[in-house]
């Protein structure tokens, strides 16, 4: 079975690789720009028709790369465009795109207590979405139609010990092992997120692949967590209390995005609670 992971060794690539080398007779090729491989210039170059092909390169980065360097992320645009034209050529058997919850329109992430749903992107009506990101995932969307054989996951907060500072949990997870008194949460703390496991992104797609689900997925777990919420948890994991200490002059995004998850329910369970992913985080840096 012959496998291409674009963005293999990024946050996303590393668990996909990880899992699937796990199986027999896989052959997997990577690429990603940290080895020095562009992945669009692979899409120039190599012909080969794999088993499956899971596109994860994309400019991302956390809340302040996403808000401060909107045209070093309108890359993705270029990036999708050219792979769906490669797909084209040489007919993957079977194609994931990772599209985002950035790509749900804004204006549905403002009221608490609305889960995103499926059917709220409308592709030929859409709303805003969440600054170029957004755009460049539900543009990513759009082109995946002209394209047979692709799954279209919609992340919301993935997470796991091994991701990058610039993301929420990491850096709250090294404050509470720092045991930072004050505790610094950006924003008002209020902005409520959807945490899933990076290890339940990766089986709830391989899941879905292997049962031929169509149409986009959420990958969420339903549960609503607040970043006063998770200042809270990750600082009791450690075992203290430390004052909170808002910053509203940093970027927060949506104040609130969390997934309506039946879909993947139908298929797949997370199998990891917040709980448990704090308290492996704590136990692998503290």
């Amino acid at each position: 079975m012959k496998i291409l992971i674009t963005g293999n060794k990024g946050f996303v690539g590393r668990y996909f690789t990880e899992e699937l080398s796990e199986l027999p007779n896989v052959s997997i090729t990577g690429a990603d720009i940290k080895d020095g491989i562009d992945c669009r210039d692979l899409f120039k170059k190599d012909d080969t028709q794999y088993d499956l092909v899971i596109h994860l390169a994309a400019i991302v980065g956390g809340r302040e790369s996403i808000e401060g360097r909107p045209l070093a992320v309108a890359d993705n645009l270029s990036i999708d465009s050219e792979f769906f034209q490669w797909c084209l050529k040489t007919k993957p058997t079977k194609i994931v795109y990772f599209s985002s919850s950035a790509a749900y329109p804004v204006g549905l992430q403002i009221e608490r207590n609305i889960r995103l749903r499926e059917s709220d992107i409308n592709l030929r009506f859409p709303g805003a979405p969440d600054m170029t990101y957004g755009w460049s995932k539900l543009v990513g969307e759009y082109l995946a139609q002209f394209v047979p054989n692709v799954y279209i996951f919609r992340p919301f907060s993935g997470y796991g010990w091994d991701q990058d500072l610039t993301y929420p949990f990491p850096m709250y997870i090294k404050r509470a092992v720092e045991r930072n008194d004050p505790f610094e949460v950006w924003g008002t703390g209020e902005q409520t997120r959807d945490f899933i496991h990076m290890k339940d992104v990766v089986n709830a797609v391989l899941a879905a692949v292997r049962e031929g689900i169509t149409g986009p997925t959420n990958l969420g777990t339903g549960r609503s967590t607040s970043f006063l919420e998770l200042a809270k948890l990750t600082s009791g994991a450690v075992g203290y209390t430390p004052e909170i200490k808002t910053n509203p002059g940093k970027p927060v995004g949506c104040m609130y995005r969390v997934s309506d998850p039946r879909k993947m329910l139908e298929f797949y369970t997370p199998k990891i609670t917040l709980e448990e992913g704090i308290a492996e985080a704590v136990k692998k840096l503290g």
